[in-house]
C-alpha cells in the first residue's frame, strides 16, 4: 500500500525526518535560508510543534549598518551572508548561547553563502556544532574588491 505524502513535503518545504533529528535536540535551531534577493538568518525554538522566532535578522538590515545603496543587489553575496550571520550572533549574545544549524532543503556545499553565514554567527560567539572545513575563510569572504573596503568597515561597527 502507498503511504501519502504530507503537503510539506509535496510542497519542498519540509524534510520531516530532518526536522525530527533536529527536534531531538532540544536546542534552538539556527534557521538560514536565501531567496533570490536577500539572506535570511533565525533563531527558532519549538515547544509542542509549534516553532517560535526568537531572533530574526535579513541582509537587508544591512543596508541601515552602512551597505550602500548602489550595492543593495548584491545582498544576497557571500560578504553580505557573512555579515548577516555576525550581526544575527551579535543580537543574540546574551539571549541564546548555543544551537544547532538547520539550512532546511538547500544543497549542502561547503563554503557556500549558508555556510559564510553560519561562519559570521561563529565569529560572533555562539556555539554551533560544525565542520571547519566547511566553512569559508576571511580571504574568501573578502576577495572581492569593490565590496571589501564596506565589509571591513561594517565588521568593525559590529
Amino acid at each position: 500500500m502507498r503511504r501519502t505524502l504530507r503537503r510539506r513535503r509535496l510542497e519542498a518545504k519540509t524534510d520531516y525526518r530532518a526536522r525530527i533529528d533536529l527536534l531531538k535536540s532540544e536546542k534552538p535551531r539556527l534557521v538560514i535560508r536565501k531567496t533570490n534577493k536577500y539572506i535570511i538568518a533565525q533563531i527558532i525554538e519549538s515547544h509542542l510543534a509549534q516553532d517560535k522566532v526568537i531572533i530574526g535578522v535579513t541582509s537587508k538590515d544591512l543596508l541601515s549598518k552602512g551597505w550602500p545603496k548602489e550595492f543593495s543587489g548584491s545582498l544576497k553575496s557571500i560578504p553580505a551572508a557573512y555579515l548577516t550571520g555576525l550581526l544575527l550572533g551579535k543580537v543574540a549574545k546574551g539571549r541564546v548561547k548555543e544551537a544547532v544549524l538547520d539550512i532546511g532543503l538547500n544543497r549542502n556545499i561547503q563554503k557556500s553563502r549558508l555556510y559564510s553565514a553560519l561562519n559570521g554567527v561563529v565569529d560572533a560567539g555562539l556555539i554551533v556544532p560544525h565542520s571547519k572545513e566547511a566553512l569559508p575563510n576571511i580571504e574568501e569572504i573578502s576577495s572581492n574588491p569593490k565590496i571589501t573596503k564596506v565589509f571591513n568597515k561594517i565588521k568593525q561597527e559590529l
